[in-house]
């Protein structure tokens, strides 16, 4: 039997040549990755396969995996991160343990697997914390980057911001990964003075990882709000006879804005009010708004002012507001009645004359006083103080009135003094007092139309002096007339004699002198001449110059008989022609 020794002639074989592997990125250290398997057709030691890396290996990789020399097991050492390396190139080789030993080699490419291990970074360049409310909308106040390590889905991101809809600002995409913040509504620092901005982000990962990113931003004050009272108008109540100085009311007005952008300053709007500068009436503490009296007031005289306050900021430019002040003066009872009727000197006393037969209920005087206050302060009653007989007067205590409550008897003494008070309505009230002597007399002197009473009255009354400058006009007028009527008379009679025999009567339209009697008018004429006819007269009527008149002329029958025929034709024929 020929027993054939072995010897090392066949060297290791692995399966392929390239093996290509798959890893997920931080898979737990100790994962086995691939398992060699290198067969040698030898027997014995020379059949005995052992694994190592080759040179072609590096350090790295050989840092990241563990070789079994025996089983040929590859296996994770420590943390694979596909950020840092994609893939691995491991070499290995099979060595038997053949005397001449020999051996084979192979590659074993690792494909590192992404997972979605990394989260989104937030980065904010240009970023402006401090902006003021007045800033114009669209303003940029940062820029913002994201990115994600991972690849794929896993390293896509979105960013936004937390509570947008509540938030003044908005995100604009300027570039790949890159946002602008920026201003899209109007700031107002004295609603929100302070803004917590939080940018999200998230990847599109399974399960997606987010990140997030605080930014604050302070917003600063502008001078944009006027001062505001706390009301449109003031109404203020004061008494009379206050005090010069009085704190009458405090106009304190409110700010929004900061610093010296609510530093108020308050004054009176100047005007003149009766004359009288409000300045000179009123006066405001300059830093708090207190407004003061600056004299004493009366009711009597100034019952309201009506001005206006202003505060103004100290901003810039300032801003201002003004406010309605109006003060209302308050009346005191400071004022006591006075006796105006029945009038008197001071101290001294009324006298009234009434008639001892005077019925009962006739009015023997009526006192009235007069209050310069006003409302209940001027309401004025009456009463008796002191009366001699308080059977005999009544008093009405609204209207002042003294009536007899009975008729006089011969028991009652002949002279009655009474005193009477006027007091008003006030607190405390006033009073005035009269004192009215009334005396009583038998009998009394009946007027009639002839009766000259004694009036007292003022002569030189604006009536009466018309009324006697009237008079004297027209009787001055009369004089004149009469004097001028009287020297026409005289005139006539010189310059033309009356025929002998004849009765000369000159007749006038208006006026006609006869004898020293007036002739009126024609129906007068018309009397005469029947009147001379019954005496046996003849009346002859002719007319004067320039239509002045007529001239009349009355003879007797027998001188008229006498006369020539031509003349008594003309004087008869005139006659009655003139006759009605």
């Amino acid at each position: 039997m020929v027993q054939v020794l072995d010897t090392n002639d066949n060297a290791p074989q692995f399966d392929k040549q390239v093996y290509s592997v798959e890893l997920i990125e931080n898979a737990s250290i100790g994962t086995l990755l691939l398992k060699l398997n290198a067969t040698d057709l030898d027997e014995g030691t020379n059949a005995e396969v052992e694994y190592s890396y080759t040179l072609y290996t590096s350090e790295k990789t050989q840092e990241k995996f563990s070789l079994d020399p025996n089983t040929g097991e590859i296996r994770v050492r420590d943390m694979i991160d596909f950020e840092e390396v994609k893939s691995f190139d491991i070499y290995v080789e099979a060595r038997d343990k053949g005397a001449n030993s020999l051996s084979d080699q192979c590659k074993i490419l690792v494909l590192i697997t992404d997972i979605n291990d990394n989260y989104p970074d937030i980065t904010v360049k240009s970023f402006k914390s401090l902006i003021r409310e007045d800033i114009a909308v669209g303003t940029v106040i940062a820029v913002v980057s994201v990115s994600d390590r991972d690849s794929g889905k896993n390293g896509e991101v979105v960013l936004s911001i937390r509570n947008a809809p509540l938030l003044p600002f908005a995100l604009n995409k300027s570039a790949e990964d890159y946002f602008q913040l920026m201003v899209r509504e109007p700031l107002d620092r004295e609603k929100v003075s302070r803004y917590e901005i939080t940018l999200h982000v998230t990847d599109e990962g399974a399960p997606p990882l987010t990140d997030n990113e605080t930014i604050t931003l302070e917003v600063l004050d502008v001078n944009d709000n006027a001062p505001v009272f706390p009301q449109s108008s003031y109404t203020i109540h004061l008494v009379e006879n206050n005090e010069p100085g009085a704190l009458l009311c405090s106009l304190t007005a409110r700010d929004p804005d900061l610093n010296e952008n609510q530093y108020l300053v308050y004054f009176i709007v100047e005007k003149e009010i009766a004359n009288t500068s409000v300045s000179v009436l009123f006066s405001i503490n300059p830093e708090n708004g207190d407004l003061y009296a600056l004299r004493t007031f009366d009711y009597e005289h100034e019952k309201e002012f009506l001005f206006h306050a202003e505060a103004r900021d100290s901003g810039i430019p300032p801003l201002s507001s003004n406010v309605t002040v109006r003060v209302i003066i308050l009346d005191q009872n400071d004022n006591a009645p006075q006796i105006v009727s029945p009038w008197r000197a001071k101290g001294s006393i009324i006298e009234e004359v009434v008639p001892r037969a005077t019925d009962k209920g006739s009015l023997v005087a009526k006192v009235i006083a007069l209050d310069a206050d006003s409302a209940q302060n001027s309401r004025i009653t009456y009463q008796f103080l002191q009366v001699t007989d308080a059977t005999l007067f009544t008093l009405d205590s609204y209207n002042g009135e003294i009536r007899t409550a009975r008729m006089f008897t011969y028991r009652d003494p002949k002279q009655q003094r009474l005193i009477v008070i006027a007091k008003d309505n006030g607190d405390p009230p006033h009073s005035a007092t009269v004192t009215i002597k009334v005396s009583t007399m038998e009998e009394v002197t009946q007027f009639t139309e002839t009766t000259e009473v004694p009036i007292e009255y003022d002569l030189f009354t604006d009536l009466n002096l018309y009324l006697l400058i009237g008079l004297g006009s027209v009787s001055f007028l009369l004089l004149i007339t009469i004097c001028v009527i009287i020297v026409l008379k005289c005139q006539k009679g010189a310059t033309k004699a009356a025929p002998q025999g004849r009765n000369s009567i000159v007749s006038q339209r208006n006026s006609t002198i006869a004898d020293s009697t007036l002739i009126s008018s024609d129906a007068y004429w018309y009397s005469l001449f029947l009147a001379e006819t019954r005496k046996g007269k003849v009346v002859v009527r002719q007319p004067l110059p320039n239509g002045a008149g007529f001239f009349v002329s009355s003879i007797p029958r027998s001188s008229a008989l006498t006369g020539t025929s031509e003349s008594r034709s003309s004087t008869l024929q005139e006659s009655s022609s003139d006759l009605p």
